[in-house]
């Protein structure tokens, strides 16, 4: 899909300038002359990116980018202002504003179409898509009130340079400020890093390009934000080592308070990333968990248990499928009321987890119905184990109601042992019928099934 770039200047040329090399890089580009006509079009067809004039009649460009930031249509949208004024105060109030990048004219275009596909690629994919898809379903969570502050790790061939740049840094972000060695950063010794800062080495054995490719190659710094410091000999590097995966590329010697706004929104989009990744685990994690027991579900329990029969056929093993019921479980819910019956589901599952080996599989796949694999088990430990299965439900009433002095349940639980080549349906087939054969011949047993599940 080809991405859409709002390109916001009060100047005919200048939209038409950058049109023809947006255009020419494959890209959709819209134009809008002034500040109120970008938000307009912003709000009703939320862009890509924004290319942001600093200087406008009306609205200028801090005021709109300001105003995109406080639209939450818009808020994620990136922003990157540039100007003919090379004022450092003008990157100051841009970089507060809310962009994302500041250049100043004439704009390279190399570095310009890098600065671009950085920051499509940053906000855009899978994980954000993954993101939405959730929210859609209600699984997300509110963004975290308070974010303790970042960790920065200054990475330098000579430590006189990193001692200048903390130095530089420290008055303005609340954070440890970590001087860190390449070997300390790469086998993580040096701890956990919400953002490298590494000054480039141009042409030395552990320059900073390279030291980059190998953070991101590595899960424990992957998701860390980094910012490569150039000097001003290596300028040219700049589009390469946004295309290799830096985050954000400084000049050595630049203002202080200029390089510590750009950490600080890198470190909040670091963070930002973390909560996103937690909230599509812990969406994985409920799609495939039970609510009320917090044993796996179905969907989860049939794929588990084929896996687990595969790799019990290719070890040459035995594995055992145990289909556990809750007897009578329907005069529980009418007598008592589905509140009741549900505490009785939670403590069953419990008690049943609770007897289990770690290695078991153990999850809900029905009302009241529970399905236990039991890998590397002969016929005779399986049937001890479902024994001790019924036994922990059995022996001790159920305190799930005030005014009694306990429920009595009990389980029903029909074994099937697969051997090499059986499917999980069928193992799982002969297993419901040894269960159903328990329940006629009168409840609360094991009935190991004589059937074979080929």
């Amino acid at each position: 899909m080809t991405r859409r770039i709002l390109i916001v200047d009060d100047v005919p040329t200048n939209r038409i300038i950058l049109k023809v090399k947006l255009n020419a890089a494959c890209y959709e580009a819209v134009q809008a002359a002034s500040g109120s006509e970008a938000l307009e079009l912003a709000r009703r067809h939320p862009p890509d990116l924004v290319l942001l004039d600093y200087m406008m009649q009306g609205m200028d460009g801090v005021a709109v980018c300001r105003a995109l930031r406080a639209d939450p249509a818009t808020a994620q949208v990136p922003v990157i202002m540039f100007t003919a004024s090379g004022d450092d105060s003008a990157k100051i109030a841009a970089l507060r504003a809310g962009a994302d990048d500041f250049m100043l004219k004439p704009i390279d275009d190399k570095i310009l179409l890098a600065r671009i596909r950085n920051l499509l690629r940053t906000r855009s994919g899978e994980l954000a898509e993954s993101s939405a898809a959730m929210d859609g379903f209600g699984l997300a969570e509110p963004a975290a009130a308070f974010d303790a502050p970042g960790r920065v790790a200054l990475i330098a061939p000579r430590p006189e340079t990193a001692l200048r740049w903390r130095g530089a840094l420290a008055p303005h972000l609340p954070g440890p400020i970590t001087l860190m060695g390449r070997e300390a950063a790469l086998d993580g010794s040096g701890g956990p890093v919400d953002l490298y800062i590494i000054m480039e080495d141009k042409g030395g054995p552990g320059s900073g390009l390279q030291l980059m490719s190998e953070l991101r190659s590595r899960p424990g710094s992957a998701n860390a934000a980094i910012c490569l410091v150039l000097p001003a000999s290596a300028q040219a590097d700049a589009a390469t080592a946004l295309d290799l995966g830096a985050d954000d590329v400084l000049r050595d010697g630049c203002d202080a308070a200029e390089a510590a706004l750009r950490a600080q929104a890198l470190i909040a989009r670091k963070r930002a990333g973390d909560r996103q990744r937690a909230r599509l685990a812990e969406g994985l994690r409920l799609a495939v968990t039970d609510p009320l027991t917090g044993l796996h579900n179905r969907r989860y329990a049939l794929p588990a248990l084929g896996r687990m029969l595969a790799d019990a056929a290719n070890q040459q093993r035995p594995c055992a499928v145990l289909a556990l019921d809750i007897d009578r479980f329907k005069s529980v819910n009418d007598r008592f009321g589905h509140a009741v019956g549900d505490a009785v589901l939670a403590e069953v599952a419990a008690r049943l987890s609770s007897a289990l080996r770690p290695g078991d599989l153990i999850a809900r796949i029905g009302g009241e119905e529970f399905l236990v694999a039991l890998p590397d088990v002969t016929e005779g430990d399986a049937l001890a184990l479902a024994e001790r299965l019924r036994r922990s439900v059995a022996e001790r009433p159920f305190a799930v109601v005030a005014d009694e002095a306990g429920l009595q349940v009990t389980v029903s639980i029909g074994l099937a042992l697969a051997s090499p080549a059986h499917a999980a349906d069928a193992v799982l087939a002969c297993a419901d019928r040894a269960l159903m054969a328990a329940k006629a011949d009168g409840r609360d047993q094991v009935i190991t099934s004589r059937q074979s599940a080929a």
